[in-house]
This record gives structure tokens, sequence and C-alpha cells, in this order.
């Protein structure tokens, strides 16, 4: 039976403060049999994405057998020692993002990145790191959440515009909307510059993919805007993405991670796997706009599309 969401933020909070989870010396936790215990629990990081994906990998349990029920922790310093305490069994990760974390982690903040555009070299980096830890990282799927530019439909008319290379040629002063970050991180405005020698003048602090920063680039206020790949609300704003084509961006594709002594079995890395075969950016998109603009539930629209894609019964 599929437990509702449920906020346990204050518990974890607690058992954070007094449980580290296996140390990197404790190499029986590390090196036991894979775990596969029947009542998992599934944590979600509290956004529309990531409360899609914690549904779908619950009903996908279910139907193979497990319990399972959701907790949302939106801080991922709280819930990954959670998850490597086994007081959550299952997370969706992002490949770079979170090897470039559990790399800080263990090396430092100032720790160089090893996250990389390319996905193999980005998972190797990522598991290795997980192992000592005792998560196991499962094989990624289709779909991808990485950091994507976008700008009006009529600008890249205008100036035709398919890809950041191209807008780079141009020699356009470009003002960007996005976060505060922006301004240092290097896939953001100095990777822009350094890879694609776009002329960053300026970065309005309105937040990435927010409302105010899709209609600041709508009325020619900024030329361009920092979102994500999966974002379905462009083209409500009129907007396009411009491609990649230098491959800026790192290798963010959804994994779910498991605590290896819960739930390291192949029962869930199969349940799980069905999910990578059928799962794209653009069927993410799609869910996440429901959510966000028809403001559907995320537990019906995760149900809705595994029954379409025939990944569990009609109920």
């Amino acid at each position: 039976m599929l437990w509702g969401f449920t906020r346990l933020l204050s518990v974890l909070l607690l058992a954070a403060a007094c449980t580290t989870g296996p140390s990197l010396e404790s190499q029986g936790d590390v090196t036991a049999p894979p775990g596969d215990s029947k009542h998992l629990t599934i944590g979600s990081a509290g956004f529309t994405e990531s409360d899609l994906l914690a549904q779908m990998y619950a009903l996908l349990l279910e139907q193979a057998g497990y319990s399972a029920r959701i907790i949302s922790v939106t801080n991922r310093e709280i819930y990954e020692p959670a998850l490597e305490s086994g007081q959550i069994d299952v997370v969706p990760e992002y490949a770079a993002t979170f090897a470039d974390w559990l790399n800080a982690k263990a090396h430092g903040p100032d720790a160089a990145p090893v996250g990389s555009p390319d996905l193999n070299t980005t998972m190797k980096a990522l598991r290795r790191l997980a192992a000592p830890r005792g998560l196991t990282v499962l094989d990624p799927g289709r779909a991808v959440d990485q950091n994507a530019f976008a700008v009006s439909r009529a600008y890249a008319a205008k100036h035709r515009l398919k890809t950041l290379g191209d807008l780079g040629r141009s020699g356009l002063p470009v003002r960007l909307a996005a976060g505060d970050e922006c301004v240092q991180r290097p896939y953001c405005a100095p990777g822009l510059r350094k890879t694609y020698g776009i002329d960053i003048t300026a970065v309005d602090p309105k937040g990435v993919g927010t409302t105010q920063a899709k209609q600041a680039v709508q009325r020619g206020q900024d030329q361009m805007v920092l979102t994500t790949t999966t974002d379905a609300t462009l083209d409500d704003f009129g907007l396009v993405l411009l491609a990649d084509d230098k491959r800026l961006q790192n290798a963010d594709y959804l994994v779910p991670v498991v605590n290896r002594a819960r739930a390291g079995s192949a029962g869930v890395r199969d349940a799980l796997g069905k999910l990578n075969t059928a799962l794209t950016t653009a069927d993410l998109a799609r869910m996440n706009e429901q959510v966000d603009s028809w403001r559907r539930l995320p537990e019906d629209v995760a149900r809705a599309y595994l029954e379409s894609e025939k990944l569990i019964p009609k109920s």
C-alpha cells in the first residue's frame, strides 16, 4: 500500500544531529551483502520534479511487492546523512550535482568538481564517492535536468539563434536573468563567456526559471534567462531554449541512489530500472507542467504516466 506524503523534517533534523551513518573506515557496512528490506522509505527534496520521481519510485516498488512511504526533506545536508544511516532508503538524485556534492563533503568545499558533461565519467566518479558511504547508485535513465538558457522566440528569430554558439558568434550584448550565484558559477555567466564568448553584460538576480525572470526576457528587459531542460512553461512566455552545442553543462541525468544495506537488492534495482527505458526529459517536463500549471497532484500525475507506459496496471 502506498503511503502518502509525510512531513518528518523535525524528526530527521534530530536524527541527523545524532546519527552520522556508516563511517568511511567501516568496511563491514560497505562490503556487506546488499539488503532487501520490504518496507522502504523514499526521500523527496520537496520540489515538483523530486515529488513526481518519488511517487513513481514508490508505485514501481509497490508493484514489485514492496511497501513504500514518502517523506519530504528539502535540504540535502539532512537527507543525504539520513540515506547513509538507513532512515531513508531511496532518493532521486542528479548525477553530476550529487557527485560534486559528495566530493565536496569528502574533500572540502574547495575540491575540484568531478562532475562532467560526459555521463560515463560522471557516473564513475559518483559511484566511487558513494560506495564508501554505503550507498549504491543505480543506472541512469534517459531523462536529464540540466541548466539551460532561453531567449524570446522573437529575439531568436531576429538574430537567427538556435544554439548558445550562435549567440556567442553574434557578438550581441546579453543581460542574463538568473540567480545571484550565476555571477561565480562556472556553468553560468563565467562559462558562457569562456566557452561560448557570449558578452554577458550583467546578471539580473531574479532567480532560476522564476516567473519574474521569464517575464523580464519576455518584455525585453533581459535578453536571456537561466532555467532548466525540464521547464515546461517556456511557451507560455514566448521563450525558446538555445542548445548547449559545446556541452558546457554537466551530465545531470536522473539516478536513483539507495542505501545498500537496506535497498541494494536486485529487486529494487529491477523495479526502478523499468523507468529508465520510458522516462524522457520531455516526459518529465510535461509532468512538471501538469503539477505546476494545471495544479494536479504529483501522485495522480505519476500514476497516470506509469499507467500510460504500461509500467503499472490501471487502477
